[in-house]
C-alpha cells in the first residue's frame, strides 16, 4: 500500500512538471519544452498505472487531480510569477480538504468491512 503512494506522488510530481512544460511549450511551438511535455505526462501516466495496483481509482484519481492542480497553482506562482485571487486560495483549500475527507472516509469504510468480515 505504501509503495503505491509512493508511485502516486512520483506521478503527480512528473504531472505538474508536465504541465510547466505545457505553459513553456507555447502552444507546442518551442520543440524541446513541447518534448518535454509529452514526456512527463507519459511518465506520470505510466507510473500512475503502477499506484492503482494498490490504490483504488477513486481515491487515487481524486488524489492525483486534487494534489496535481494544487502543485499547478504553487508552479505557477513561483515559476510564472501568477497571481492567485483570495477565491482561488479558497477553492485550493476545498480541493485538499476533499482528498483528506475521501482518504479518512475511505479508511473507515476499510476498517470496517475488516471488522465486519472477522466477526
Amino acid at each position: 500500500m505504501v509503495r503505491g503512494y509512493i508511485y502516486l506522488v512520483c506521478s503527480i510530481v512528473l504531472e505538474v512538471t508536465g504541465t510547466a512544460f505545457l505553459k513553456m511549450s507555447d502552444g507546442f511551438t518551442n520543440p524541446i519544452p513541447s518534448l518535454l511535455l509529452v514526456v512527463f505526462y507519459g511518465l506520470s501516466f505510466v507510473i500512475f498505472i503502477f499506484a492503482l495496483r494498490t490504490i483504488s481509482l477513486s481515491i487515487g484519481y481524486s488524489i492525483w487531480a486534487g494534489l496535481g492542480t494544487a502543485g499547478t497553482a504553487l508552479v505557477g506562482i513561483f515559476a510564472f510569477k501568477e497571481t492567485l485571487s483570495i477565491p482561488n486560495f479558497i477553492g485550493l483549500f476545498v480541493i485538499i480538504v476533499g482528498i483528506i475527507v475521501m482518504n479518512t472516509s475511505k479508511k473507515a469504510e476499510e476498517k470496517t468491512e475488516t471488522t465486519v468480515t472477522s466477526s
